[in-house]
Formats: C-alpha cells, structure tokens, sequence
C-alpha cells in the first residue's frame, strides 16, 4: 500500500515542478512516471488466462440468474460498451436500493493495486465473490448460485473445460477466477498518449500543455502507472476537505476495511485510463463535468486554484488517454432446467 502524507505529497509536487520543458525531454519524463497499457493479456498470478477460462467468466459476467432477482450481472454495474461503468452516481441493485459509491469501471481493473474504492479486494478474483452476496447489488449466496450452476449441464461442462483435473471444478472460488480471466482481458491499449509515450507525435499542443500543468501541478503524485492512478491510497481532501455533497461524513472510506485512524477518508486513488467515458466521477458519483472534477481535485489535493485555461488544458490531455476498447459479444448463455433456482422477487 502507498500512502502519501501532505508533507511528502507537496514535495513531490515541488519536484515535478519546473519550466516548460522541451517536447522530447517531456516525453522522456513522461516516460519515467507513466506506462502504456501492453497490448497482451496481462498474466495474474494464481490464475490462467485460457480461452475456455475466459469464454466461461464472459458467461457468468453477463449472466443475471447469478443474482438471487434474476435481474442483475456483473454487465449491469459494468457495463462494457458504456466504459465499462453503468453511467449512475450509485448503481442500483436488489430491490432497486442505490449502492452507498459510484461503480469503477473494469476496464484495465486488472493493473489496479486492488479493487474496490476501499481497497477491500486484493484482485478481481476476490472482487467477483463481493457483489454476488451483498444484498444492495445481487443478494445471492455462494450456495445458491453453485446450485443454479450445477442445474445447467453446459455449465458444469464448462467448467470441467476450464479448470482441467479438478474432481469438483464447479465451485464459488473457481466461478470467481473464471470471472476474472475474463475481465483481465478487457485492457485499453493504443490511446493517443500511450502512442505519444511509444514516441509518436500524437498529441496537440493543448494536450502536451495538458501533460505539462499534469505533471507540473502534482497531479502524477497519485495518478501514475500504467493505468494512471489505482495504485495507491490517499486521503480526499489532502488540502482542503471538499464539502459534503462531494465526499459524504457518512463515508470514511478505507477506515471502513481497517478501522485504523490513519485511513479515515482514505479511498484508492481513481484510475485515469478512458475517464472521459466514466462519468459521473468520484466515489460519490455527484460530479458530471470532467472539467469540474478537475477543478475539485485541484483545490482539494493539490491547493491549486487552477485557471481555466489550466483546466482546459488538462481535461484536453486526460482525454488523450481513451484507448482501444475491445469488441466484446454478448455470449449464449446457457438455457434454464427445472432444477435452475426461480428468481425470487425483490
């Protein structure tokens, strides 16, 4: 875990700092505190990233009969051909309640140091098994839904594919991994500034004005790597704490998972990777405007009132960083038995 306190992350700031560099010089520093998204599956440890282990997790993720309504999958909070998110402030679930967060996108979720906004999910993996029980998203158990699995002969098939020389493949933590393999496979790769870190010219004026206040503002002090940001936690509100529509008293965040002082009003860093396609934006899901959450993370973790031009010229660079989205099918999903759990009204 990397924390930052004001002291350090204000020191960064300062170093980033500096005159407006030349363009190769820029890009040699970008290169330094950035990394374009490979275009190869990324390897998980602990799992393996087969075809018959993707195809099956691109089932259960589309699938809605894992959720005890029958109404919800992992596609309606993630929904792949809106980046990756559902376009809510808070994503609804059983019973139509609204989730307490926005819901991050699975897209390139696979570089993030965890999941979650908290951090409570060391991988996807374990991310999966979360909203499948959580009775404000799908209200299922693992029970349950091995139950509906083993109901359906082309799913315990599918199963025995994937996890090869398993005497009882067909199991909660083995549904989990073949979700993740799938989801490892939607990355975004090829943006305009991954082209430019490659060393192609392919970025405006206004977009490397962009990457200079970025840099040169702080900005790169939490939202950095590959996937621009998600690699650390810190406190929102490092400067000045923004006001309560932005960041709800009732939500402390990472305190939540660690009860410890230190993480109060701690979240993940967000992950910059294609945000003009993830609003509403911040955990809370109040802010619409790329433009505004610039300004609200200005004042809130860097103490910088930035102009409008500054605003413009960053927002103009963040969108840079929409990749590739990968075409992704709508799987057949196998077809209900008499023995296949009913939905249960919300």
């Amino acid at each position: 875990m990397r924390y930052l306190t004001l002291t350090a992350t204000v020191a960064l700031a300062t170093a980033l700092a500096g005159p407006v560099m030349a363009n190769e010089e820029l890009r040699s520093y970008a290169n330094d505190l950035f990394d374009p998204i490979p275009l190869s599956t990324p390897e998980i440890e602990g799992n393996i990233i087969s075809r018959q282990r993707v195809d099956l997790g691109a089932k259960l993720f589309f699938d809605p009969r894992m959720s005890r309504s029958g109404l919800f999958s992992c596609q309606s909070c993630h929904n792949v051909g809106l980046g990756g998110v559902d376009g809510l402030e808070t994503s609804i679930g059983h019973g139509w309640q609204a989730g307490p967060r926005n819901s991050p996108t699975v897209y390139n979720a696979v570089f993030n140091i965890a999941q979650f906004w908290d951090g409570r999910a060391q991988d996807l993996a374990e991310q999966a098994m979360g909203p499948v029980q959580a009775g404000v998203e799908m209200n299922n158990t693992p029970d349950r839904l091995l139950e509906t699995l083993n109901s359906m002969q082309e799913y315990i098939d599918g199963f025995a594919e994937a996890f090869p020389g398993e005497e009882d493949p067909v199991t909660f933590e083995n549904f989990a991994m073949a979700i993740e393999a799938f989801e490892a496979t939607l990355t975004t790769p090829n943006s305009r500034f991954d082209q430019y870190l490659n060393g192609a010219d392919s970025l405006t004026e206004q977009e490397i004005r962009g990457l200079e206040s970025f840099i040169d503002e702080g900005c790169a002090a939490c939202h950095a790597g590959v996937n621009m940001g998600g690699e650390g936690y810190y406190p929102f509100g490092l400067v000045e704490r923004p006001g309560a529509s932005v960041l709800p008293e009732g939500d402390r965040g990472r305190f939540q998972v660690t009860e410890t002082a230190a993480d109060d009003y701690v979240f993940r860093a967000a992950p910059l990777r294609n945000i003009e396609l993830t609003a509403p934006y911040f955990h809370s899901g109040v802010v619409w405007s790329l433009e505004e959450a610039v300004a609200v993370m200005g004042v809130s973790q860097l103490g910088a009132d930035l102009d409008d031009q500054q605003i413009a010229d960053i927002t103009a660079f963040l969108r840079t960083l929409t990749g590739e989205i990968p075409e992704v099918v709508h799987p057949t999903l196998p077809v209900s038995t008499a023995a296949t759990p009913r939905p249960e009204p919300m």
